[in-house]
């Protein structure tokens, strides 16, 4: 796959090129520690580092080029490509060196606050049915088929990104399913993708800390579909797939020149639940359209997941996927890890662990749990350091008034202090509580020890913010932490 520079040098008028433009680049890395044989070195400045400080390590494991946007000190044998910004350029040159993979895969986006991660495990599902091969690019992992990858943001860099999607396009994926986030869609890491289908979830608070406004939120969120119809796109055929019960689908449609697939439950749409009923062990309802109707009875509950399943039908739809394949996907799908997960060691109670982090998410969640609880209902959750500190209050205020019993803990303070973030939260749960019980446990292990330890037969355990995440951030480290083990760790001591 290796390129010339020349080849690169070529995309870039302004650039200026220091030493021999005809050697072959095999890769293109921003991490030195990344970097091999015949690697060009991207020295991206970035808020607490920068890659103009590595230089010297890139070349010491073999980087033979770097792309820069400042002055510095020629190295014998080492190509210095010299532009105005570097990460405006990289969205030029990346796409290009692994020769476009998005323009040779059908390409789903999902964008929305809540609901992208299930809903894409729902299209992976009916299109892996319908026969094709299926890559997932997402919050919890990459897949390719059956291949599972880390992943470190919803969204991965433009370098990643672009290595994913060639290595997906190398296996013969048919597909990819991916999460595209706010901040990728503001920052442009999707540089290079061409979608072919996109879905919108919705839009509630969250990612304030970076988009500064809700109005901004929206407009990087409409951005992906606005990408439909690019004068540069080589694929036809789009499709913007929009709930329309959300205030901000009026944004989506207006960025949307493609055929759109309407879906909702309150308004009229190309696609309308009716006749829901939430269980406690799934949901039934019906899907009206002139695609087809479709009668379904779920193994996953919840108004949202209504909503995330409607996604994946339009989706599909819009792929040209048949009715009856999509139906019987849909029946047997079970659950997605950390998204309203049970975890059952036969108490006569249950323990649901979701990744519920927004004011939005947690409202759904709790909702869900107090159409299908027999008694009461206990809540466990937290709000991340260093992000919107707007959304504490009103989560607080939240919990308190769907819960029987609030306990705030920690959730990844990061670098703020956790008893500080307990107490924004604690604004609005006394706010709301009344004389119900509340508890702030700063420890996370100790706070699900407590509700657990509280429950009776009947109840629910709500443990929300975390879902799959397997780790906690704290100021100086990194630990491993995983709500559901913890709980199934209680759960079998207490048998």
């Amino acid at each position: 796959m290796g390129k010339k520079i020349r080849a690169l040098i070529d995309l870039l008028p302004e650039a200026k090129i220091i030493g021999d433009g005809n050697k072959c680049i095999d890769t293109i890395e921003h991490d030195s520690r990344k970097v091999g044989k015949n690697s060009l070195f991207v020295c991206i400045p970035g808020a607490k580092v920068d890659g103009h400080n590595y230089i010297l390590q890139a070349v010491q494991n073999g980087a033979v080029a770097v792309l820069v946007e400042k002055d510095i000190v020629e190295i014998d044998g080492v190509t210095i490509i010299k532009v105005d910004d570097v990460k405006a350029t990289i969205q030029t040159i990346v796409p290009y060196f692994y020769d476009y993979p998005a323009r040779k895969l059908r390409m789903i986006g999902i964008t929305g606050t809540n609901g992208k991660t299930t809903t894409s495990y729902l299209i992976r599902a009916i299109l892996r049915n319908a026969g094709f091969k299926v890559g997932v690019i997402g919050t919890i992992q990459i897949m390719i088929e059956d291949e599972i990858l880390p992943i470190h943001n919803t969204t991965p860099d433009i370098i990643d990104l672009q290595a994913i999607l060639a290595d997906m396009q190398a296996k013969g994926m048919d597909y990819v399913v991916m999460e595209v986030s706010s901040h990728a869609l503001a920052l442009n890491r999707v540089a290079g993708c061409e979608f072919d289908t996109a879905v919108f979830t919705n839009v509630t608070q969250d990612h304030l800390d970076f988009h500064k406004t809700f109005e901004n939120y929206i407009e990087a969120k409409s951005k992906l579909f606005a990408s439909l119809t690019l004068l540069t796109n080589c694929k036809e055929n789009k499709t913007a797939v929009i709930n329309i019960d959300d205030s901000a689908a009026k944004a989506m449609l207006a960025k949307s020149e493609c055929r759109t697939i309407s879906y909702a439950i309150h308004k009229n749409a190309d696609l309308k639940a009716e006749n829901i009923n939430v269980l406690a062990n799934g949901a039934k309802f019906s899907i009206h359209s002139n695609f087809a109707n479709l009668d379904l009875n779920l193994k996953i509950t919840g108004i949202f997941n209504v909503y995330n399943v409607m996604g994946a039908v339009g989706a599909a739809f819009a792929e040209g996927i048949k009715a009856d394949v999509i139906k019987q996907t849909l029946e047997s799908f079970e659950s997605v890890p950390g998204r309203f997960e049970l975890v059952d060691e036969g108490q006569t109670f249950s323990v649901i662990v979701d990744y519920a982090h927004t004011p939005d998410g947690l409202e759904n969640i709790l909702k869900t749990a107090r159409q299908i609880a027999k008694q009461h209902i206990i809540t466990v959750f937290g709000c991340g350091g260093d992000r919107d500190r707007t959304k504490r209050p009103i989560m607080g205020r939240i919990a308190a008034q769907l819960s029987d019993v609030v306990i705030a803990t920690s959730d990844n303070p990061r670098t703020e202090d956790p008893e500080f973030i307990l107490s924004q939260v604690e604004e609005g749960v006394l706010e709301a509580i009344g004389d119900k019980k509340h508890k702030k446990i700063t420890d996370r292990k100790s706070a699900i020890e407590e509700a657990i330890s509280m429950a009776s037969e009947g109840d629910i355990v709500i443990i929300a913010g975390k879902g799959h995440e397997n780790y906690q951030i704290l100021k100086d480290k990194t630990i491993h932490f995983d709500d559901k083990e913890v709980a199934r760790d209680v759960l079998r001591r207490l048998r």
